[in-house]
Parts: structure tokens; sequence; C-alpha cells
């Protein structure tokens, strides 16, 4: 993402979240800050509905906030991370992605991404597998 303003994380979301299958993409939970300032243009871009946290509520936004305390092991508060490769930053959301979490039952979160990538291949197929048996019926 090229910086911080709300134009910015409006392109940002748009590119990353537009690499995920529909099926993935239904809404979106997030704080109340300045960069969402463009959140009705996202949620008209993605077809999604976006989800605002109410202010001074943690527990609405438990896995940003385990995000964020887990991302500090790497980059201390105030690290401006536009001094970061994007090779560094892809590093370090692999390492991410391969910790075990407890609100995944102790999965890691791309063994949960593949499981439901998977789920939704096998949807896929099995209404594809439907549509084209009823033509061959026809």
């Amino acid at each position: 993402m090229n910086g911080c303003t709300a134009n910015a994380a409006l392109e940002g979301f748009t590119r990353q979240m537009k690499r995920l299958p529909v099926a993935l993409r239904r809404s979106m939970t997030y704080g109340r800050s300045s960069e969402m300032a463009c959140h009705l243009e996202l949620s008209h871009r993605l077809k999604i509905d976006i989800w605002f946290c109410d202010p001074h509520a943690p527990w609405q936004r438990g896995s940003y906030e385990n995000t964020n305390g887990l991302l500090r092991q790497f980059f201390p508060k105030g690290t401006d991370l536009s001094d970061l490769s994007q090779t560094a930053l892809n590093d370090v959301a692999r390492l991410m992605n391969n910790r075990p979490r407890k609100t995944l039952g102790w999965n890691k979160p791309v063994e949960a991404m593949a499981e439901e990538l998977a789920a939704i291949k096998s949807t896929v197929n099995f209404k594809l597998e439907s549509k084209l048996s009823r033509l061959r019926n026809l």
C-alpha cells in the first residue's frame, strides 16, 4: 500500500481482496480509523458489507488486536513500514500464516485457508457436475 491515506487503503484493499474467491469476500469488519473514509466505494467495488466496531470496544476486534500483538514481535510500535521491502513484509506474513492459532483449533492460518478453498472448490465442482449432468439428460 502506498501511504496510509483513505485512497491508498481503498486501492490496497481492492487489489488484495479481489485476489480472494468471491465466496470468501462476504463482509469486512474494521476499526474506526480515517483510512477507511472510502468504505462506501470499497463496499461497492467488492460487493461486500463493511462493518465498523464500536468505539472503545476492543472485544469486537479480537483477531485484529491479537494479530497486532503478534506483529509487534517483528515491528515495534512506531515502525515506519515504508522503510521495509515488500520481500521483508512477505517474509513476516509467511511466518504469521504458518503460526498455529488457538482460535483455529491450533491449526495454522495457511491450513485453515487451504481447507476453506478446498471446500469452495468441491462445492463449485459439485454444482458444475450437477449442471453438466442435467444438460446431458436434456
